[in-house]
């Protein structure tokens, strides 16, 4: 059996800076129809940043969805048609102050597919070169740096829970360590 919906008709029923809200119409495999509400968003990138003492630069940031802060590693949207490596160099340096000297493409998720078109591609950056941080206007955060492992275990403890970071931790957690 084939599970995929067709799109009967689509109705825009919000556009905003960052994402447009839709509700279509979709023909299900077994023919009778039904409604879907999805947000459509650009997608985003983020980059787990390692140094050679196998400590990690997360962000703390207030996250207005969640109502609290979140340590995420740095990540940003992307623009239309923005190549996602370019995405996490930029944001590299504008939340932390690093470049990276070797880009590792460590894949790319969907946060919540159900009803959210973002793609987030995650990677890695290693040979880290300190330069100067250019936050964005309106933008507040604290960098951290944290020991690898320490992150690996606030993820399996849940005092990490940002769906990308958990990932990117992981990941990279497992490619370093093999």
């Amino acid at each position: 059996m084939k599970f995929e919906e067709k799109t009967i008709s689509s109705e825009e029923i919000f556009k905003g800076k960052i994402f447009t809200v839709k509700k279509d119409t979709v023909k299900l495999p077994d023919n009778s129809e039904a409604s879907r509400e999805v947000v459509t968003h650009h997608g985003g990138a983020g980059i787990i940043a390692v140094d050679d003492d196998r400590n990690i630069l997360l962000v703390r940031q207030y996250r207005k969805g969640v109502e609290r802060e979140v340590l995420e590693i740095p990540a940003g949207k992307l623009e239309k048609n923005e190549d996602p490596k370019k995405c996490c160099e930029r944001e590299l340096l504008e939340e932390t102050g690093y470049a990276a000297g070797t880009i590792t493409d460590l894949g790319k998720i969907y946060p919540t597919p159900a009803y959210c078109s973002e793609i987030i591609h995650i990677y890695m950056a290693t040979d880290l070169i300190k330069k100067e941080q250019k936050l964005d206007s309106g933008e507040f955060l604290e960098v951290i740096s944290v020991k690898l492992d320490k992150a690996y275990d606030m993820v399996l403890s849940n005092r990490i829970c940002d769906a990308k970071t958990v990932v990117a931790v992981l990941k990279a957690k497992q490619l370093i360590d093999g």
